[in-house]
């Protein structure tokens, strides 16, 4: 499925671990992996040395980039490097699309809070801008990577975004013989009390039940022999991550609402929050505009 894979590194925290399981992801696909550093121009990095003026940051990104292509020659990995200039997001995005990179790997930093998830702001930027699907990789010390993905969970809710999404991660799941488990949610916070809203509630489950059982055909399609129906009610961020922990699910694969503009992205709050807050690997396909 994946003949290139982009992997912009910094070397930060958690990065090294990322790498290995892209690797892993490479391996299997035959992909050549490529190593993008981004020297954030958005930052003062210029100075003088000797004489001559240097941008410190490619520098630094020609060290790290370096680093990371010794680690993927030591896993016997097809690689490339590359250290560019620019906004490190939008960056990103473009240089995928340039160079026809079939999938693009990015650690976040999620972090728990009272009620809030953190993720670093690149990733977060990406996801929403990639018309390349992006595999981003949460890195907590408590938390491990699998890989093959013996279960890979994908979230619907019927939608064109969630039907194209399906389509690619269904191909990964038959290729990888996993098992696809299809999560359909009824939002009961979007239902009031009175008789209305009781109709509205069995249309929601029959649409649930619908947008199930059209993954899993699609899924039957592709060969995958292994699935699992299920539908619950909730708030679907919630369910989603309850549904992660209590089933050994490996990866997550979904669609994102996002949508380009001039100056502002909008992307599916409950992809937002997936991505920001599983323990697992999460993959978000934005449909095509």
């Amino acid at each position: 499925m994946y003949e290139n894979i982009l992997i912009p590194y910094d070397g930060s925290e958690g990065a090294a671990e990322v790498l290995h399981h892209a690797s892993e992801l490479a391996h299997w696909a035959d992909a050549t992996i490529q190593i993008l550093y981004v020297a954030d121009t958005t930052r003062d990095s210029v100075t003088v040395v000797e004489g001559h003026t240097v941008d410190a940051l490619v520098k630094q990104g020609e060290d790290i980039v370096a680093e990371a292509a010794k680690t993927l020659e030591t896993l016997g990995i097809s690689y490339d490097t590359d250290v560019v200039q620019g906004n490190p997001a939008p960056t990103i995005v473009e240089y995928a699309e340039r160079y026809d990179q079939d999938l693009v790997v990015m650690p976040t930093h999620g972090r728990e809070g009272a009620s809030r998830y953190l993720i670093g702001s690149v990733s977060e930027k990406v996801v929403r801008l990639s018309s390349v699907p992006v595999l981003t990789v949460r890195m907590q010390p408590d938390e491990t990577l699998v890989f093959p993905y013996e279960n890979i969970l994908i979230p619907t809710d019927g939608s064109t975004a969630a039907m194209h999404a399906a389509d690619h991660v269904v191909e990964l799941a038959a290729s990888l013989d996993a098992t696809v488990h299809v999560l359909s949610v009824v939002d009961d916070t979007a239902l009031g009390m009175d008789v209305r809203s009781t109709i509205s509630g069995k249309e929601s489950e029959e649409a649930a039940t619908d947008a199930v059982e059209t993954v899993v055909s699609e899924a039957e399609t592709h060969g995958v022999a292994n699935t699992v129906r299920h539908i619950e009610h909730g708030t679907p961020a919630e369910v989603i991550l309850d549904y992660i922990e209590s089933n050994d699910i490996h990866a997550v694969g979904m669609g994102t609402t996002g949508r380009r503009g001039t100056d502002r992205i909008l992307l599916g709050s409950v992809a937002e929050k997936t991505v920001r807050s599983a323990p697992v690997p999460v993959m978000t396909v934005a449909e095509p505009e």
